[in-house]
């Protein structure tokens, strides 16, 4: 492995850092922004654009940059490798849980395009119907949003944004394989004439079953991680009929048949589509009304028959409108409001499917004191039918920047709704134990404090912040109890749950290519009796580190290589053993460290070549639990992009 390692890292990278200057000319302040992306432009943490550096609301911004030169498969990789305190692990059944800095799938929004997805699977979204051909970046933030984005946004909100076509024409081809006969094709069109953008994106992605714990003496949670493969096919329309109008429409098909039985394998299939006009109405007024439909169904394929047999519907429609005004001085006032209908019938309830209808309005006041000041105030109102539930939350953030320095403080209040899952689930547990739901279940709220400061000198910028939430009626499900039917578990309001969390950053940049970030996340749960994340405990300490080094050889020839890696802690925790008796145990998960090292080369104008070991120190867990990293050792992965738009330029 060391030898396939020295392989990657040409020669030529190691006698051009020689050939460099004792001494490097630190490159100015407003470059290094410009190569930090600091000057990109975010819209998520105040649904008005804003440059990442003046932003109030602290965001992290991965970029198209980021994208390319992780070559992630999925979402899930994009965001381990990127992120610090996040981590995404199995829970039951194989399904996927996610811990963002000590909140859970239920309590992160994930949005495409500032809108809300249909289906879930153990309280999260299906995060492999998010295709990775049609992400152009992703915004994040980090705490208490539901002040603009409601209910399910008290930890934080993921947006993932979209591309658009920006050329007359452009044609992307990629093929990517590595161990266990995984594949991944994919391919997006983009057209560009005046008036009127096309952009169509379709991927597929495949794997292998194979076994991960071969020992029968171990107690593995699993010894077999289940193949699957994908379908994932999205196009997106714009049409501009007059200066200042936009309107566009946007259709997506996914696909997904997981081998978890292979006489019944499992199949997922969303159907989604949407409509948005946004009309600038003069230099001051811009107006944006959008609806969307999203249907996400699961079903059971017998493979002897033939027949596939549905037994799980969420479909959702949503009408939303957004209308900014600017005021004196830059000052901005946004107004919206969205109403949804969310139709649920699942194989998890035991009478009929339920329906509910959502609405909200919202009001937020951005308030530019002057160059250095910034103040944003936001208030929101939540109604849910099923319940008569309704709830005003609200937020303050404030920004001071002086010269290079960037101060940021603020509070959010968060919220969320029971689900028609959490109140009127009747499951039985493979005869384990039944899962029941809770109709009187409250709404969960918390209180999140958060301070950060931001500092550019010469070649680097530091980062330094810490939040504080207070979570009450936290919504969780109970230890394993006895009744007249026999043991069961039942959904509960938790009181009193606090999340501490703190992160430190430094990123570097110089002129001879190379760049440099190191992220720390620390997170400390105090809680009561339950986790804040049931499935996926946040492991007190996280670090990401990423080291890059970037030259062009030749005007069509350049050279990327990268080296990543992310070092998670051990964490302990109380949980109750599955089967008779069921008694507590603590369960010690131990502290991991994944690192990959990726050479992307450019052969010729628009073929791009990707050579990567992943897990190159050949990590393998020594019992496979819930938490722990999916993996056997290293593995190799080669990859080929062509931009035939470049080639036959």
């Amino acid at each position: 492995m060391k030898k396939l390692i020295l392989i990657l890292l040409p020669a030529t990278f190691l006698s051009a850092r020689a050939a460099q200057p004792a001494s490097q000319p630190p490159i100015d302040i407003d470059s290094l922004e410009r190569a930090l992306s600091l000057n990109e432009i975010v819209v998520t943490g105040t649904r008005t654009p804003k440059l990442l550096k003046d932003t109030p609301v602290q965001t992290r911004l991965i970029t198209a940059a980021d994208i390319r030169t992780s070559d992630a498969s999925t979402i899930l990789d994009l965001l381990q490798s990127e992120l610090p305190g996040v981590e995404f692990s199995y829970a039951m059944n194989q399904q996927v849980n996610m811990n963002v800095s000590g909140f859970s799938g239920q309590s992160v929004l994930v949005l495409v395009d500032g809108e809300r997805l249909a289906g879930e699977t153990m309280d999260n979204v299906d995060f492999s119907r998010l295709n990775m051909e049609q992400v152009a970046r992703i915004e994040v933030i980090k705490g208490a949003s539901s002040a603009l984005y409601g209910s399910s946004a008290a930890g934080g909100v993921i947006n993932i944004i979209t591309k658009k076509a920006d050329r007359p024409w452009a044609l992307d081809l990629n093929v990517r394989g590595a161990d266990h006969h995984e594949w991944r094709y994919g391919g997006t069109l983009s057209l560009s004439h005046r008036r009127v953008d096309n952009i169509l994106s379709v991927s597929h992605q495949r794997i292998s079953t194979y076994s991960v714990c071969l020992d029968p003496s171990d107690e593995c949670d699993f010894r077999t991680v289940h193949g699957n493969r994908t379908w994932n096919v999205s196009d997106k329309f714009s049409w501009r009929p007059l200066d200042g109008l936009t309107l566009s429409a946007r259709a997506g098909y996914f696909f997904k048949e997981r081998y978890y039985n292979v006489d019944t394998p499992d199949r997922y299939r969303d159907f989604s589509g949407g409509l948005r006009g946004e009309w600038q109405i003069s230099p001051a007024d811009k107006l944006e009304l959008s609806y969307t439909f999203d249907q996400y169904d699961k079903s059971d394929f017998i493979v002897a028959t033939g027949k596939d047999i549905r037994d799980y519907r969420n479909l959702q429609h949503s009408v939303r409108t957004l209308y900014n005004r600017t005021l004196r001085q830059s000052d901005i006032l946004t107004v919206g409001g969205d109403f949804m209908r969310d139709y649920l019938d699942t194989y998890q309830f035991h009478s009929a499917a339920k329906t509910q209808v959502s609405a909200d309005i919202f009001a937020q006041y951005d308030w530019n004191i002057s160059k250095a000041w910034e103040m944003v105030g936001a208030l929101r109102y939540d109604y849910f039918s099923d319940g008569d539930i309704s709830r005003v939350t609200g937020k303050l953030s404030a920004r001071y920047r002086h010269n290079h320095l960037t101060l940021r403080a603020g509070y959010a209040g968060g919220f969320r709704a029971p689900t028609l899952k959490e109140k009127y689930m009747d499951f039985d547990m493979a005869g384990i134990f039944d899962i029941h739901g809770n109709p009187d279940l409250k709404s969960e709220t918390s209180h999140n404090f958060n301070l950060s400061a931001e500092y550019t000198w010469r070649n680097y910028n530091f980062t330094l912040g810490g939040g504080y939430n207070f979570v009450d009626d936290k919504i969780s499900t109970s230890g394993i109890l006895y009744g007249e039917t026999g043991p069961f578990i039942n959904y509960i309001n938790v009181k009193n749950l606090k999340v501490a969390t703190a992160e430190a950053a430094i990123q570097a940049r110089y002129d001879c290519g190379i760049s440099a970030r190191l992220s720390y996340a620390y997170t400390r749960e105090e809680t009561e009796g339950a986790s804040v994340t049931q499935y996926c405990p946040a492991r007190p300490h996280s670090l990401n580190v990423r080291l890059g080094w970037a030259h062009d050889w030749a005007d069509n020839y350049s050279t990327d290589i990268v080296l990543s890696g992310r070092v998670y802690s051990s964490v302990s925790y109380q949980s109750m053993y599955m089967y008779e008796p069921f008694e507590p145990r603590c369960i010690t998960n131990p502290a991991y460290t994944l690192w990959k090292i990726q050479l992307t080369q450019n052969i010729y104008r628009g073929i791009h070549l990707n050579i990567a070991v992943d897990n190159i120190f050949n990590y393998a867990p020594k019992v496979y639990s819930y938490n722990a990293p999916v993996t056997l050792g290293a593995n190799l992965m080669v990859g080929l992009n062509l931009s035939l738009h470049e080639l036959v330029k």
